[in-house]
């Protein structure tokens, strides 16, 4: 029965001399979403380049890419052969006591991708986990050093990180929408990005004077994403590297998001010259197929861990770690940053975002318009009515999801030039009809 679950509800009747209750008829709990007074989501049935197809008929020209995941757009052939064939083999061995050459070999590859001595690759299934794992890795770090009590990180402003424990810890704790667990989470030190002398200053006092206790530096490379949008320089970057090493704690780069071509560079940390201690990957790892994340450490803090006592090692395992039809997709997803110019196609991508989103900044309610390599954002004075805009985007055939108070475009690195004029015309339009802002938001 087509779109029978578009509402997420149970079709199962109540038991006889009993009233059903509406919160129990919601089967699924979707995200970020106050299920109470939500719309009905739109029910997908096909996925092809940069477009998403619904079961009404109607065919979405997609701005975001899922969530930044597809960066090759969606079902590219190479992909999918690779998934077919591991899924006739293997598609999954648990990763305590065997291995498997997807995973030797995607290990491997990142290794040689990535900056300096960041060797040692650790996989997971998402990308807070992966947070999760840096941060585990770091404190662990000290500890097999013979140095007790760095067990606190110190984050950015703005920044945002993932929605488990650890990963909340280390969002912005005023302006995320973690806020409101606050005196839950563990505390730890927050600072604004050092974009000018002053900043830097005080940056460098907080290390000085809390750095015995601080296990590392945590930083969303060149562009913080779900905090904003914000983007800084490749020298504020660098400033961020500079600090941390002089005051000898670790610096973790978070480049679920920037990570495999989406600034620009193959890698945000590249464009700084920056080699991180710990970096940590995930949403276009797999070409946008299915979940897979990696936390990889360079040498010197892969060496803390190498011992004969067990208690040295790192006691973590996801279930599905190093799932070989996931790393069969991002070996696939690799092949295609080596054959193909998605680097190249985001660095021009940069230009036509600027262009077509420019005359946003003629609309009052419009504060800035920005754009990094396949990053594109309109940034309001104040937060509008999200479902309004939703709507309005979907009336004109386009995917888009504002929050907070931007409306960005991430879509596929591949993307057609006339579908990104289609996007940012869209985006024009839709906010110069729109209504005056109306109430915040917060997802994404």
């Amino acid at each position: 029965m087509r779109g029978a679950f578009c509402g997420a509800q149970r079709l199962t009747a109540a038991a006889p001399g009993t009233t059903a209750c509406p919160m129990t008829e919601q089967a699924l709990w979707r995200p970020y979403t106050q299920m109470k007074t939500a719309s009905a989501p739109l029910e997908a049935v096909r996925t092809e380049g940069s477009r998403i197809h619904l079961a009404d008929g109607r065919v979405l020209l997609d701005g975001i890419a899922s969530w930044w995941t597809a960066c090759h757009g969606y079902n590219h052939p190479h992909i999918r052969e690779a998934a077919a064939r591991q899924l006739e083999t293997m598609p999954h061995v648990m990763f305590g006591g065997f291995t498997h050459d997807p995973a030797e070999r995607l290990a491997a590859r990142l290794a040689a991708m990535l900056p300096g001595a960041l060797n040692h690759v650790f996989f997971t299934d998402s990308g807070s986990v992966a947070v999760e794992v840096a941060m585990k890795m770091a404190v662990q770090f000290w500890l097999n050093s013979g140095k007790s009590g760095r067990t606190r990180f110190l984050a950015f402003r703005e920044g945002y990180h993932g929605d488990t424990l650890g990963a909340m810890s280390v969002c912005d704790p005023e302006e995320s929408m973690h806020a409101h667990f606050d005196g839950w989470l563990p505390r730890q030190h927050f600072a604004g990005l050092p974009r000018d002398g002053a900043s830097a200053a005080t940056l460098e006092a907080m290390l000085a004077e809390h750095g015995h206790e601080i296990a590392a530096v945590i930083v969303e490379p060149l562009v913080q994403g779900a905090g904003g949008m914000k983007f800084h320089s490749s020298e504020v970057l660098a400033e961020v590297a500079r600090i941390a090493r002089a005051n000898n704690v670790l610096l973790i780069c978070d480049e679920i998001f920037t990570g495999f071509g989406r600034t620009g560079s193959l890698f945000a940390c590249d464009e700084a010259g920056v080699v991180p201690d710990i970096v940590c990957l995930s949403k276009a790892l797999t070409g946008g197929t299915m979940a897979l994340a990696a936390t990889v450490a360079t040498t010197e803090v892969f060496e803390a861990f190498w011992s004969d006592d067990p208690s040295r090692a790192l006691m973590h395992g996801p279930t599905f770690m190093a799932n070989p039809l996931a790393c069969a997709a991002a070996n696939a997803s690799l092949d295609l940053f080596g054959r193909e110019p998605r680097v190249t196609q985001a660095q021009a991508m940069e230009a036509k975002l600027l262009a077509g989103l420019s005359p946003c900044r003629d609309l009052p309610g419009v504060l800035d318009v920005r754009a990094k390599g396949a990053i594109g954002v309109v940034q309001l004075k104040a937060p509008p009515d999200r479902e309004i805009l939703k709507r309005a985007f979907l009336d004109r055939g386009v995917w888009v999801r504002p929050f907070g108070d931007i409306v960005y475009l991430t879509p596929a690195l591949n993307i057609a030039d006339e579908d990104i004029a289609t996007l940012c015309t869209a985006v024009v339009s839709v906010l110069k009809e729109a209504e005056a802002p109306l109430h915040k938001g917060a997802t994404v």
